[in-house]
């Protein structure tokens, strides 16, 4: 993105409204909520459902300008990806509340007919399932079907997705997935409808990764191995009728589905149409104009930061406009284990040199973003990031300098970057800032749908991957020990340690850490970790985006669910007026 379309687009910011970031030193904007528009325009719909209560019927449109990482519930760890999966396609055994706000974040049973029972001291788990909940052709979901799944992810032909199982299940370690007719004997099943998880340490979170589409049910006539990608068999309200990769995903109701079984998912529209391989900037323009069929549309990826000129001055769009917090933070993630990152200096170097109210800018301006100072997202600290390194938010090249001298590079180095396309413009405001301070960096775009394949290629990945993370559920053991601990490294579909880090003394803190049965002590050892491992610098924490999407004018019951990254929660969401739908 060239300088002058974001000059453009912070102009447009300002004209409208005085908008900022809170808790940033060294920023250039003003503070949020101060000035002349006093609240920030974009978050006005924030905690409340858009366009009333939609009425059962019609084609819900998703504009999309990518395919999905993964839909195979073993795979599936992205969260658009996640959410869409488990609101529409298959369910688990513990999901989130379909409400918006702070409320989305509240557990509720799904195929379990509670959050589960604990014994052992938290080492042991045990569900049970309720009565009358089919899949797609008739056949009941059964105990046995879950365990299948769990089980299945542990194949190495199916990477990428969440590793609760590998990291608690007890003798999980070397077990290679059930195509051999080999089991878990942590995983029981004593009857159809019970399943009981044996963990190796106590666990007392367990249900809150019972979310995770690892505990969504594959029976094992239909598992097709890597191809199970392309057809999920269903278990929730729709089913997929067909899937042409990145061009077209036609979802139609599951008759077999139960609503009295399921308190979570509304089932609104008759059919769901995703459309793929549009431009992201056709997408924000139909829905900005929101003409004909693309009044009963919505986008399936964010509002590109270039658009935010032409949404945030016009009170009719920011009417159908939701910006929830992705609560998820973007990183410079840099290869520790590979010259020259393998050197705390230069990866400190990286953390002055880096001008995060650049990317900040480049990515719409305070209104969608919030800068960060520490690795775990504010609702992780009460709120309020920690500024533990005081580094202003534009940088300090002078101390970038003086750090690479140390390191025996004063006159820089030359590295390589791989971002995802739309990130490209975050990616040359991070080139620009890191070149002022002697690191030249070469920008690698990948298409979304590869990106985490690419990047999770440990042996041929680049140096650096601009990339982020977000907390599974409120708790730091579901973000620093997946962002750092390089115990669960993998050769290919490595997730979440991007930076390779592979620290002796972080890791015994982790268990510790772990182990420890008071929430609050527990809340606060967390929070002191994540400064220890930023003075280490194996990542930048950059910002956290919204993630802001303008709604056709014909959509109902529609907001950003908090628990999955402010997507759009597909379990309510349905249409005004269903005969004006096309599809």
């Amino acid at each position: 993105m060239n300088k002058r379309t974001l000059t453009a687009v912070a102009t447009a910011l300002a004209a409208t409204i005085t908008l900022g970031t809170a808790g940033c030193s060294g920023s250039k904007h003003p503070a949020a909520g101060k000035g002349a528009g006093g609240k920030n325009p974009a978050t006005a719909n924030q905690g409340a459902a858009v366009g009333g209560t939609p009425q059962k019927g019609g084609t819900l449109t998703v504009l999309s300008n990518q395919d999905f990482t993964h839909l195979d519930p073993a795979r599936n760890w992205v969260m658009s990806d996640m959410e869409f999966g488990t609101r529409l396609l298959y369910r688990t055994l513990v999901t989130y509340k379909a409400a918006p706000g702070t409320a989305g974040g509240e557990l509720v049973p799904d195929l379990a007919t509670d959050l589960g029972t604990s014994s052992n001291g938290a080492k042991t788990w045990t569900f049970h399932l309720k009565q009358g909940i089919k899949y797609e052709d008739g056949t009941p979901v059964t105990a046995q079907d879950i365990k299948y799944n769990v089980e299945r992810s542990f194949s190495p032909d199916l990477p990428g997705g969440a590793d609760y199982a590998a990291r608690y299940l007890a003798g999980a370690e070397g077990y290679q997935g059930p195509a051999e007719g080999k089991h878990l004997d942590s995983i029981r099943t004593p009857d159809d409808h019970t399943i009981v998880f044996e963990l190796r340490k106590p666990f007392a979170e367990f249900p809150n990764a019972t979310v995770m589409p690892t505990f969504a049910p594959v029976p094992k006539g239909q598992d097709k191995g890597p191809q199970y990608d392309n057809r999920p068999f269903s278990s929730g309200p729709y089913k997929i009728e067909s899937y042409q990769r990145g061009k077209k995903l036609v979802l139609v109701r599951n008759t077999s589905w139960d609503a009295s079984t399921d308190e979570v998912r509304k089932a609104y529209p008759d059919k769901l149409v995703m459309v793929m391989g549009l431009k992201a900037n056709q997408i924000d323009d139909r829905l900005i104009a929101s003409q004909g069929a693309d009044a009963s549309a919505v986008s399936w990826g964010a509002l590109r930061p270039e658009s935010a000129a032409k949404v945030l001055p016009s009170a009719e769009v920011r009417k159908r406009l939701i910006a929830e917090s992705t609560n998820c933070t973007d990183m410079v993630q840099m290869h520790t284990g590979r010259a020259p990152f393998n050197d705390v200096k230069v990866r400190q170097a990286v953390q002055y040199a880096l001008d995060r109210d650049s990317v900040l800018t480049a990515s719409g301006g305070p209104a969608f973003n919030d800068l960060s100072t520490a690795y775990m997202p504010a609702t992780l600290f009460d709120g309020k990031e920690p500024d533990t390194l005081k580094i202003p938010a534009t940088g300090d090249v002078e101390k970038a300098k003086q750090l690479l001298k140390e390191a025996g590079k004063p006159d820089g180095f030359e590295t390589k970057m791989t971002v995802s396309t739309g990130d490209k413009g975050r990616a040359e405001a991070i080139q620009q800032s890191l070149g002022k301070a002697g690191i030249k960096v070469t920008i690698e775009t990948v298409d979304p749908s590869a990106f985490y394949a690419t990047i999770g290629d440990t042996k041929n990945r680049t140096d650096i991957a601009y990339t982020g993370w977000c907390p599974d559920y409120p708790s730091g053991s579901t973000f620093l020990p997946f962002v750092f601990d390089g115990r669960y490294i993998k050769e290919k579909g490595n997730s979440g340690n991007h930076s390779l880090f592979r620290d002796r003394s972080t890791m015994k803190r982790m268990d510790e850490i772990a182990a420890m049965t008071d929430a609050k002590q527990a809340n606060t050892a967390w929070r002191q970790l994540d400064g220890e491992i930023l003075a280490m610098a194996p990542a930048v924490p950059v910002l956290v985006r919204r993630w802001p999407l303008v709604l056709g004018s014909n959509i109902a019951g529609a907001y950003g669910q908090t628990s999955f990254g402010g997507q759009l929660d597909y379990a309510t969401v349905g249409l005004k007026d269903p005969s004006k739908s096309q599809g």
